[in-house]
């Protein structure tokens, strides 16, 4: 696949690493502007009663006239964000497959503090390359480009945006609870997947998902 350009979010949704995996050149946007209710902020996990979504809070801004960019939204953590979200994930995924291969890696992501919340994304997306294997050095824009030369796949990060096409099914912990969830965070492909998440990344069908 031609080179692709990506927002990194917060343990991104499946089909943004099934973008990272098969483009030949990763370009991710480092000069955008800060959008809310998107998945720089949060991310979609699998529970036993349903669909889950843990919300990062940040700082809000006094000074409103200007659009606040991405580098430079600061992570609210007066509250327990951090113990509550590993919680969270504990209680959801630690009876699945591979949970316990990779808790040590994603464990003390959430013990760290952070007041950047683009450097707690990259940290966490840093952890993800590694737990599935891709060595790609990616390629930091400089600028903002509305109509970039590669193909533009920023629009994944959005959370109302949804895949066109649906993605291909794999088991998930409850299945019988209440069925198949679409383009969950990543995290869910690796914990049930395990090592064989790049082998569902290379299916997953991007035809119709550009901007």
């Amino acid at each position: 696949m031609k080179p692709a350009l990506i927002t990194v979010g917060y343990c991104a949704p499946i089909i943004q690493y099934a973008v990272i995996y098969q483009t030949e050149q990763l370009h991710i946007e480092a000069k955008g502007n800060f959008q809310k209710q998107s998945y720089r902020t949060r991310m979609k996990i699998a529970t036993s009663t349903g669909e889950l979504t843990l919300i990062i809070p940040i700082l809000h801004r006094k000074d409103k006239s200007e659009r606040q960019q991405y580098y430079d939204v600061k992570i609210e953590n007066k509250f327990h964000w951090q113990r509550d979200h590993w919680r969270s994930l504990k209680i959801a995924y630690q009876t699945s497959p591979y949970f316990e291969y990779y808790e040590d890696d994603f464990e003390h992501l959430y013990h760290t503090t952070y007041d950047s919340l683009i450097d707690f994304n990259n940290a966490c997306h840093a952890v993800i390359m590694e737990c599935l294997q891709l060595e790609i050095t990616p390629i930091l824009t400089e600028e903002f480009f509305k109509n970039p030369k590669q193909l533009d796949y920023r629009h994944l990060v959005q959370a109302k945006k949804e895949p066109s096409y649906p993605l291909p099914a794999y088991h998930q912990l409850f299945n019988e609870n209440h069925g198949y969830l679409s383009n969950l965070t990543i995290l869910d492909l690796l914990f049930n997947l395990g090592p064989s998440a790049q082998d569902y990344l290379a299916k997953v069908d991007l035809s119709n998902e550009l901007a």
